[in-house]
Protein backbone atom coordinates (compact mmCIF):
# COMPACT_ATOMS: atom_id res chain seq x y z
CA UNK A 1 0.00 0.00 0.00
CA UNK A 2 2.60 2.27 1.06
CA UNK A 3 4.60 1.74 -2.56
CA UNK A 4 1.42 2.81 -4.42
CA UNK A 5 0.99 6.12 -2.62
CA UNK A 6 4.53 6.76 -3.04
CA UNK A 7 3.76 6.67 -6.58
CA UNK A 8 0.53 8.41 -6.45
CA UNK A 9 2.03 11.10 -4.52
CA UNK A 10 5.36 11.37 -6.81
CA UNK A 11 2.94 11.22 -10.31
CA UNK A 12 0.59 14.17 -8.48
CA UNK A 13 3.54 16.52 -6.89
CA UNK A 14 4.31 18.23 -9.96
CA UNK A 15 0.84 19.50 -10.92
CA UNK A 16 0.18 19.98 -7.18
CA UNK A 17 2.66 22.02 -6.86
CA UNK A 18 2.40 24.09 -10.66
CA UNK A 19 -1.27 24.97 -9.15
CA UNK A 20 0.52 26.58 -6.10
CA UNK A 21 -0.63 23.77 -3.53
CA UNK A 22 0.96 21.69 -0.97
CA UNK A 23 0.43 17.93 -0.50
CA UNK A 24 -0.26 17.72 3.23
CA UNK A 25 -1.22 14.09 3.72
CA UNK A 26 -2.48 11.62 1.38
CA UNK A 27 -4.87 8.58 1.61
CA UNK A 28 -5.87 5.34 0.34
CA UNK A 29 -7.85 3.06 2.53
CA UNK A 30 -10.93 0.91 2.08
CA UNK A 31 -14.12 2.59 4.12
CA UNK A 32 -17.57 0.92 4.46
CA UNK A 33 -18.43 2.26 0.82
CA UNK A 34 -15.56 1.15 -0.66
CA UNK A 35 -11.72 2.09 -1.60
CA UNK A 36 -11.11 5.97 -1.20
CA UNK A 37 -7.95 7.88 -2.31
CA UNK A 38 -7.90 11.35 0.17
CA UNK A 39 -5.82 14.15 -0.67
CA UNK A 40 -5.60 16.88 2.28
CA UNK A 41 -3.81 20.06 0.54
CA UNK A 42 -2.83 23.63 1.78
CA UNK A 43 -1.44 26.89 0.55
CA UNK A 44 -0.75 30.13 1.87
CA UNK A 45 -3.66 31.83 2.82
CA UNK A 46 -5.82 28.41 3.02
CA UNK A 47 -7.28 26.41 0.65
CA UNK A 48 -10.94 27.01 -0.57
CA UNK A 49 -13.55 24.97 -2.29
CA UNK A 50 -12.53 26.31 -5.53
CA UNK A 51 -9.27 24.97 -5.10
CA UNK A 52 -9.94 21.80 -3.91
CA UNK A 53 -12.49 21.47 -6.79
CA UNK A 54 -9.41 22.29 -9.69
CA UNK A 55 -7.22 20.04 -7.42
CA UNK A 56 -9.73 17.18 -7.57
CA UNK A 57 -10.04 17.79 -11.36
CA UNK A 58 -6.39 17.83 -12.47
CA UNK A 59 -5.60 14.65 -10.35
CA UNK A 60 -8.42 13.20 -11.53
CA UNK A 61 -7.45 13.64 -15.20
CA UNK A 62 -3.94 12.40 -14.54
CA UNK A 63 -5.09 9.31 -12.62
CA UNK A 64 -7.03 7.99 -15.41
CA UNK A 65 -4.24 8.72 -18.26
CA UNK A 66 -1.97 6.44 -15.82
CA UNK A 67 -4.15 4.34 -14.50
CA UNK A 68 -2.08 2.81 -11.65
CA UNK A 69 -4.88 2.04 -9.23
CA UNK A 70 -6.61 -1.03 -10.31
CA UNK A 71 -9.47 -0.97 -7.91
CA UNK A 72 -12.47 1.57 -8.41
CA UNK A 73 -11.85 4.40 -5.68
CA UNK A 74 -13.73 7.53 -4.74
CA UNK A 75 -11.42 10.41 -4.84
CA UNK A 76 -11.64 13.25 -2.30
CA UNK A 77 -9.87 16.59 -1.96
CA UNK A 78 -9.97 18.74 1.32
CA UNK A 79 -8.43 21.37 3.45
CA UNK A 80 -6.28 19.39 6.40
CA UNK A 81 -8.69 21.54 8.58
CA UNK A 82 -7.83 23.93 11.47
CA UNK A 83 -5.66 21.28 13.44
CA UNK A 84 -3.87 20.53 10.90
CA UNK A 85 -1.72 17.06 10.55
CA UNK A 86 2.32 17.94 11.32
CA UNK A 87 3.86 15.16 8.42
CA UNK A 88 6.90 16.88 7.13
CA UNK A 89 10.44 18.09 9.00
CA UNK A 90 9.78 21.37 7.49
CA UNK A 91 5.96 21.31 9.09
CA UNK A 92 7.53 21.77 12.64
CA UNK A 93 9.61 24.91 11.17
CA UNK A 94 7.03 26.52 9.34
CA UNK A 95 4.69 26.23 12.39
CA UNK A 96 6.95 27.65 15.22
CA UNK A 97 5.50 29.36 17.50
CA UNK A 98 2.00 27.91 17.06
CA UNK A 99 0.31 25.37 19.44
CA UNK A 100 0.11 21.60 18.83
CA UNK A 101 -0.29 18.54 20.65
CA UNK A 102 2.14 15.72 19.71
CA UNK A 103 1.87 12.47 20.30
CA UNK A 104 5.48 9.72 20.34
CA UNK A 105 5.22 5.94 19.43
CA UNK A 106 6.92 5.34 22.87
CA UNK A 107 6.26 6.94 26.56
CA UNK A 108 9.77 9.06 26.95
CA UNK A 109 10.37 11.29 29.99
CA UNK A 110 11.88 14.72 27.79
CA UNK A 111 12.29 16.95 30.78
CA UNK A 112 14.40 13.98 32.87
CA UNK A 113 11.19 14.71 35.69
CA UNK A 114 10.83 10.71 35.93
CA UNK A 115 7.93 10.87 34.10
CA UNK A 116 7.42 9.07 31.27
CA UNK A 117 4.03 10.36 28.79
CA UNK A 118 3.02 9.38 24.95
CA UNK A 119 1.51 13.10 25.19
CA UNK A 120 2.95 16.58 24.82
CA UNK A 121 0.90 19.77 24.34
CA UNK A 122 3.14 23.02 23.84
CA UNK A 123 4.48 25.92 21.98
CA UNK A 124 6.30 24.42 18.90
CA UNK A 125 9.56 26.41 18.60
CA UNK A 126 10.93 24.40 15.87
CA UNK A 127 13.09 21.65 14.83
CA UNK A 128 16.98 21.39 15.70
CA UNK A 129 19.01 17.94 14.88
CA UNK A 130 16.21 15.94 14.26
CA UNK A 131 14.35 16.69 17.83
CA UNK A 132 11.06 18.51 17.83
CA UNK A 133 11.58 21.64 19.76
CA UNK A 134 8.50 22.23 22.50
CA UNK A 135 7.96 24.82 25.07
CA UNK A 136 5.27 22.42 27.57
CA UNK A 137 1.88 24.52 27.79
CA UNK A 138 1.64 22.80 31.73
CA UNK A 139 4.98 23.68 32.81
CA UNK A 140 6.80 26.14 30.42
CA UNK A 141 9.59 23.65 30.35
CA UNK A 142 11.43 23.36 26.88
CA UNK A 143 11.95 19.76 25.65
CA UNK A 144 13.18 17.81 22.95
CA UNK A 145 11.39 15.07 21.24
CA UNK A 146 13.04 12.51 18.77
CA UNK A 147 11.26 13.49 15.10
CA UNK A 148 11.65 9.66 14.53
CA UNK A 149 9.45 8.71 17.68
CA UNK A 150 6.65 11.17 16.72
CA UNK A 151 3.27 9.13 16.25
CA UNK A 152 1.28 11.91 15.10
CA UNK A 153 1.75 15.84 15.62
CA UNK A 154 -1.33 18.15 15.06
CA UNK A 155 -2.01 21.92 15.49
CA UNK A 156 -3.96 22.65 18.36
CA UNK A 157 -6.58 25.41 18.58
CA UNK A 158 -7.92 26.95 21.01
CA UNK A 159 -11.58 28.03 21.58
Amino acid sequence: MAQLTDKIENLVQPILEDLGYELVDLEYQREQRGWILRFFLDKKGGINLDDCAAASREISSLLDVENIISTAYNLEVSSPGIERPLKKAKDFERFAGQLVKIKTLDAIDPDASGKNKKTFVGILSGLEDDDVLLKLKSKGDDIRIPLHQIDKANLKFEF
